[in-house]
């Protein structure tokens, strides 16, 4: 829902009830958009995080860790001068704007001061501005006279409320009555334009909870009732939005507008995190893969080159065995092609400057160079198909990743091949491995690999009676079915199997041949790439992938 001033008034109600008399113990910024205030409350901590970006702007209350900066921004240094250990006196609403002000009771070794921060939660232009006595003292987002803006904002000048837009106020009935007189149309976009604080989500509820059409006195009640639902709204199977009411049927309710906020951003943060992630996962082993492409071709083109060894090694001794007839400054000679059993000829050019010997030997250098990069190009081609078929199992990880968590040790696989720069920090802490995909059938474990690293770790958990999967001529993740010495009843393949080729690149290719085979016959080559293992004596069973998340075990951990 757009943080619209109706949303917004709940919500302030709610942080005035929760944050009122808090101190402020720490404030951060951990990007450009993102201020963090930590208050110490009689009910304990609380973490608000004042989000000022153009998509998710609001005030949420939050348990996300999020990672400063080295360097804090300079308004973050200027917050924490004014606002450390401030003491949270009122938060109110202006009317019915989207602005929010909090009042502080603010110490320094030397003075007590009041001091106001205006939190302008508008979209694009949405902003943070500390000010005092009505001086603005500093701003997240400054503009200059220069800058052709209607409304200056810097240090030093008097703070002016955004320019108030020309629509009823929602608390007061006889402007809704005259605006909404000649209501047509889409009567939700009619009312979100004609009334102050009224989103077009906020207004299409109006018109649902009074059954398709309603009139000022009920628009009215609507908005100036203090009736909450709370919560969040879900369409296909995941959160879409949140609401303070809401006419829909797929939804999950809370117990405050603070917690559904709260429950929202978490699933959209974390969302948009693992999407940045993979995305930028992606985009590092794209470039390392086409030069892999690229270098294919270039071979493939010195194979070519390197096909006409042998004939440049027949002119070679042609121009030898006819010697003879061969005069310094000819430029061309027309010899009779031994090798060829109906006599023909070959056309040897020359080079004028050689005597016909030197022309010869030649012919054998650039022969013998040719042969020396074919015998190379074996090797060349060998290691290129390696890393190739490395780098795609890679990229094949990366595609079936479900969550943040699954993307962890593959960064670190990047990281190490150099292709996204590792951080330096002195006490930089060992990524936490994650855990496998765990499903559990008829009294079996099924194990289920997120990405090479964790395919090796599967490998060694294994006992050798248990039963390992792979699919065939596929990247796949590996899967493991733990045994303890018993027989594995069909059902348990069959779903293992279906596993294994739903986290492979036949996913979409319809049935998937998928190898298995007890794991002392799964083999690891020393110094191999991680998850390359070779196999023999293995049996394989033909299905359609299947993500039996009925019988996944860490299901909620995505």
């Amino acid at each position: 829902m757009p943080q619209d001033a109706f949303t917004l008034k709940h919500i302030c109600r709610e942080l005035k009830d929760l944050l009122s008399g808090g101190k402020i113990s720490r404030v951060n910024q951990p990007s450009r958009d993102i201020v963090t205030l930590i208050i110490y409350t009689q009910k304990g901590s609380v973490k608000l995080d004042i989000c000022l970006s153009a998509q998710n702007n609001g005030l949420i209350i939050t348990e996300n860790e999020r990672t400063n900066p080295a360097v804090a921004p300079n308004f973050c240094m200027l917050l924490r001068k004014h606002l450390q250990n401030a003491e949270i006196r009122d938060i109110g609403q202006i009317g019915a704007e989207r602005v929010i002000y909090i009042d502080l009771n603010c110490f320094s070794e030397f003075e007590q001061t009041e001091m106001r921060l205006y939190l302008e939660i508008m979209g694009k232009y949405s902003n943070a501005i500390l000010t005092k006595d009505g001086v603005i003292v500093g701003a997240l987002k400054t503009a200059a006279l220069s800058d052709d803006v209607k409304r200056a904002l810097f240090t030093g000048l008097a703070y002016r409320l955004p320019e108030p837009q020309d629509k009823a106020e929602p608390d007061d009935l006889n402007a809704i009555k005259a605006a909404l007189e000649n209501m047509s149309g889409d009567e939700a976009k009619y009312i979100s334009e004609k009334i102050k604080g009224v989103a077009y989500s906020t207004a299409a509820d109006i018109i649902d909870y009074y059954g398709g059409n309603a009139t000022a006195g009920q628009v009215y009640e609507y908005l100036n009732g203090g009736y909450a639902r709370p919560c969040v709204i879900y369409r296909d199977g995941a959160p879409y939005d949140f609401a303070v009411r809401s006419q829909n049927t797929d939804i999950k309710l809370y117990g405050s507008v603070l917690e559904a906020q709260s429950a929202y951003y978490l699933y959209v943060t974390t969302k948009k995190a693992f999407e940045d992630k993979k995305r930028k996962l992606s985009g590092a082993l794209s470039s390392s893969l086409k030069k892999c492409e690229k270098h294919r071709a270039n071979i493939f083109d010195k194979r070519a080159e390197c096909a006409a060894a042998e004939t440049i090694k027949l002119k070679g001794e042609l121009i030898t065995a006819n010697i003879y007839a061969i005069q310094r400054g000819m430029t061309r000679f027309e010899a009779v092609n031994y090798y060829d059993e109906n006599g023909g000829t070959i056309a040897i050019d020359l080079d004028p400057r050689l005597t016909p010997s030197q022309n010869a030997q030649k012919y054998y250098k650039r022969y013998a160079k040719l042969k020396r990069t074919q015998e190379n190009l074996d090797i060349l081609e060998r290691e290129n198909e390696e890393k190739l078929n490395y780098l795609n199992s890679i990229k094949s990880s990366i595609c079936a990743a479900e969550a943040i968590s699954d993307l962890v040790e593959t960064e670190e696989e990047i990281k190490a091949l150099g292709l996204i720069k590792a951080e330096h920090e002195k006490r930089k802490k060992k990524p936490q491995e994650s855990p496998f995909r765990q499903y559990e059938l008829s009294g079996f474990k099924i194990l289920c690999g997120c990405n090479n690293l964790q395919n090796d770790r599967l490998l060694k958990s294994l006992s050798g009676e248990d039963l390992w999967l792979h699919a065939q001529k596929y990247h796949s993740a590996h899967v493991g079915v733990i045994t303890d010495s018993k027989a594995v009843p069909d059902e348990v393949l069959l779903a293992a199997a279906q596993i294994c080729a739903y986290y492979s690149d036949g996913r979409e290719a319809g049935k998937v041949p998928v190898d298995y085979i007890r794991r002392k016959f799964v083999k690891k080559p020393p110094k191999s790439a991680a998850g390359f293992v070779i196999y023999n004596e293995y049996k394989t069973i033909l299905v359609e992938p299947g993500a039996h998340k009925d019988i996944r075990k860490n299901e909620k951990q995505k």
